[in-house]
């Protein structure tokens, strides 16, 4: 019999949740097919108008000459470090120690492709230009993932960017970006993706996050490198019959939220603002550069649950559903803004932070 924790339980009974952009239901993608005519012919093995519609769509609004659907981005970060490694001959590419192909996908990197990865940068920190001068290795790609998720969304500046952008292309080496977020970090640096993209010469961007479709990916470059990753799909098993569920979310809901991203980054320095006025809590970073941060409790993990338990069901706001130690004395969540946060009242946000303030002050002091 399956036991119901207590704290998602709680969570999920509030009746406003501070983040995200709601349950991921069915829902999500019932609403986007309202918006199409049911005799349409479907995708067949990545073929078809509207898929074809929407990969060149992407590729105009990122810059590059080309674009190709992926059923996932693990499928299509692969792919493309991949090729890179093909094109220079060398099976070694660069990237952050936290970087997800190499804490999140059971060495696929490795075990599938036979890739080393050179990892850069301390842990807890963004990858900077000295680093990769002060690489000894022969690389075939650097990696950059914008924002750095684990380490609560830190971002370079925009003139970092573009001289390690400089420098690898003087060196020889590819640079590809992880921009499964990519959508949520353009109202800090100001910059429309074509001119993002442009320091890159492969992009990856997501549609389940910020977007907040069903699932799926772009991948994008010059027609070389996305012929070659249609080769490689078809190799991955990602060419799957039919991939208009996830194309036509995916479609509706950017057309839908792309312009709702400098409200999420604003929204994001505000509530950043309620957490950092609150006794033994911390946001990083101090002031978010995307509609995602993490918050940090300088208190243990089940005294911090508990805490929030009392809180949800007192405001009926839940801050978050996903609590994780740290060390004995410290635990933290990840938030991302998204349409949520905009629908409730002000005065009861402020409400609900001033009582978590309270009770953490209780238990800092007890």
């Amino acid at each position: 019999m399956n036991v119901k924790n207590p704290f998602i339980e709680a969570f999920k009974q509030t009746k406003y949740q501070i983040a995200g952009h709601g349950v991921r239901d069915i829902e999500i993608l019932k609403e986007s097919l309202n918006e199409i005519e049911g005799h349409q012919e479907s995708d067949i093995y990545g073929q078809g108008n509207f898929i074809n519609e929407f990969q060149g769509k992407m590729a105009e609004y990122l810059g590059k000459e080309s674009a190709v659907f992926f059923p996932s981005g693990t499928m299509a970060q692969q792919i493309a470090l991949r090729i890179w490694c093909d094109k220079k001959g060398i099976k070694k590419v660069a990237y952050h120690p936290l970087c997800h192909l190499e804490i999140h996908e059971e060495d696929g990197l490795k075990e599938l492709h036979q890739i080393e990865p050179i990892l850069l940068a301390d842990k807890n920190r963004i990858i900077e230009l000295e680093d990769v001068i002060a690489m000894r290795e022969d690389i075939s790609c650097l990696l950059l993932e914008l924002p750095q998720r684990e380490i609560g969304g830190q971002l370079p500046d925009y003139e970092t960017l573009e001289l390690i952008s400089e420098y690898c292309h003087e060196k020889g080496i590819k640079l590809h970006l992880d921009g499964a977020r990519l959508f949520e970090i353009l109202p800090y640096y100001k910059k429309t993706a074509t001119e993002l993209c442009s320091l890159f010469d492969s992009v990856y961007v997501s549609f389940y996050k910020g977007i907040g479709g069903v699932a799926g990916a772009i991948l994008a470059g010059d027609k070389d490198f996305t012929v070659e990753s249609v080769i490689w799909k078809r190799r991955h098993g990602g060419d799957l019959i039919s991939l208009y569920p996830y194309v036509i979310s995916a479609d509706y809901y950017f057309d839908k939220r792309i312009n709702k991203m400098q409200q999420y980054f604003e929204e994001a320095i505000e509530l950043a603002e309620y957490v950092n006025d609150c006794h033994a809590i911390t946001t990083i970073p101090l002031k978010p550069v995307s509609n995602m941060f993490h918050v940090h409790f300088n208190a243990p993990l089940e005294k911090v649950k508990s805490l929030l338990i009392d809180v949800y069901n007192e405001t009926k706001i839940g801050f978050t559903g996903n609590l994780r130690e740290l060390n004995e004395g410290t635990c933290y969540s990840e938030i991302s803004i998204g349409d949520q946060y905009s629908s409730i009242p002000k005065e009861e946000v402020k409400k609900m932070f001033k009582l978590i303030d309270a009770k953490m002050q209780e238990v800092v002091n007890d």
